[in-house]
């Protein structure tokens, strides 16, 4: 009798409940925000000492606010893969920076495309190959955002600041001012015309910002004025960068299209060493650790048609889960991913807190990996060594304690779960995924753009450029002799 009763009111509930897709608003404006290098406590929300963030903090308040959001890995390239395509950076051939994203691997703007969104990406890329400070990207190559599925792009190969050259679809422009403004006002552009012209879009908004080297005005650098040279000028590129926060909002909100944009800000690794004050609100380990300082990141969510109720959330959310949980928003078909997907789509946490996660987060960044199951986290500093490390987040964030003895059964059942996912990923690294069970011979290597021909014609001019004249005139023939 109460398997009937229970049967009953769950096809009830069923009924009463529209579909996930259906009950938010349909096609929504969707950007994605990403800064380059932003540690955890680098926002004024997360009680920064000295940095103030007006513009982010307004839209945590109008928001989903997260206190535990991970990047998808400890360094750039890896992170953007991710976000791109809801797995973990290993399976799509990019495990470090300056790494190619394959052509094999289905993304967020090639699914969005074919359901009617006007697509475009703005600013750093990152996963074309191309190593060294940001250049604007070739026509010829191959991997351009283009070719996974952006049809708008003004593109520079990885961070810029101020006064960058950029790409814009192969065609080289200069422009004048902050790199974070500058392409907060193009993607502007973009979303007006499109929205104006009666289509849903989809925008990257990727910053160089705050990335080194440190560039920015001496307006944004005042209230820093007490600090290093390296300190000061790293906190201005961020007050710039939440000034262009605030243009983007205030701009959706006179197109008439606020209410119904989703907005996903969030960093692509923790903060760096070496600035002060620290960057990472007191965690361990900086950019290129695997502990919490490495991949911890500021995280918010502005949707006000899909998040009518703002909060700060406890749970624990990646940049694998943007594809996810956008699919899922739009009601994109399965065959959009390529599995197996890391991520799972956060679209019920709009409505509703979540108890707990039910698939563990991986990490893998060279021979480190990490898993986080909701409180646990496993870690594992060498993938050729059996030894592993436990933590309990929820009572120690700064992983101060190994608790793998004193909690054994949650150990023994996370390094089942984490050797499994392991061996999937060394799968997915061999091709295996791919309908062709290989990986195709059509990536170019991870190259440096100073040793590469086709960038060649343009360092004469390159020379007189303050991010490019310290690379170039270590290339032989690129100092000039004193007469």
């Amino acid at each position: 009798m109460h398997q009937n009763v229970t049967a009953i009111l769950l096809l009830l509930l069923a009924t009463l409940l529209p579909p996930l897709n259906s009950a938010f608003a349909a096609k929504p404006h969707i950007v994605l925000v990403m800064t380059d290098d932003q540690g955890w406590g680098q926002t004024s929300y997360n009680g920064h000492p000295l940095l103030k963030t007006p513009h982010l903090d307004a839209m945590a308040q109008n928001g989903l606010r997260f206190n535990r959001f991970y990047a998808g890995c400890a360094v750039c390239s890896p992170t953007r893969a991710s976000v791109l395509t809801g797995r973990c950076n290993d399976r799509t051939g990019v495990p470090s920076h300056g790494h190619p994203l394959r052509l094999q691997e289905k993304t967020i703007g090639e699914a969005l495309k074919k359901a009617g969104y006007a697509t475009g990406h703005f600013g750093k890329w990152h996963l074309n190959g191309i190593r060294g400070p940001g250049v604007p990207l070739l026509k010829e190559d191959t991997h351009t955002p283009g070719a996974f599925g952006f049809d708008e792009w003004l593109t520079v190969s990885n961070f810029f600041d101020t006064d960058p050259i950029m790409s814009r679809r192969g065609k080289f422009e200069e422009f004048s001012g902050d790199s974070s403004e500058i392409i907060v006002a193009e993607a502007l552009k973009f979303i007006r015309k499109q929205s104006n012209a009666g289509k849903p879009t989809f925008s990257v908004i990727w910053y160089g910002t705050p990335h080194n080297p440190f560039f920015a005005s001496e307006e944004d650098a005042k209230p820093f004025a007490e600090l290093d040279k390296n300190s000061m000028l790293h906190y201005a590129e961020l007050r710039a960068m939440d000034r262009s926060i605030g243009t983007l909002r205030k701009s959706l909100r006179t197109f008439g299209i606020a209410e119904n944009t989703l907005i996903w800000f969030n960093s692509d690794n923790g903060g760096l060493s070496g600035i002060k004050p620290e960057t990472v609100g007191g965690l361990r380990g900086n950019k290129g650790s695997i502990y919490e300082g490495g991949l911890r990141v500021p995280g918010v969510i502005e949707w006000p048609a899909g998040i009518k109720q703002p909060r700060i959330t406890d749970f624990p959310a990646v940049t694998m889960d943007i594809f996810p949980t956008i699919a899922d928003i739009v009601g994109l078909p399965n065959a959009s991913m390529q599995p197996p997907i890391d991520g799972i789509s956060l679209a019920p946490l709009f409505r509703r807190e979540l108890a707990s996660r039910e698939k563990p987060i991986p990490f893998r960044f060279g021979q480190r990996a990490a898993l986080i199951d909701n409180q646990y986290k496993l870690i594992q500093s060498n993938l050729g060594k059996p030894e592993l490390e436990l933590y309990d987040l929820s009572k120690d964030a700064k992983e101060s304690v190994d608790i793998s003895d004193r909690a054994p059964e949650v150990f023994a059942r996370l390094k089942i779960i984490h050797e499994q996912v392991q061996a999937s990923i060394d799968a997915s690294i061999a091709g295996n995924d791919y309908p062709e069970g290989k990986v195709n011979a059509e990536n170019p290597p991870s190259r440096f753009w100073m040793d590469m021909k086709e960038y060649a014609p343009y360092f004469e001019d390159w020379k007189k450029r303050k991010e490019y004249a310290g690379r170039l005139s270590k290339r032989p023939g690129g100092k000039k002799k004193k007469k």
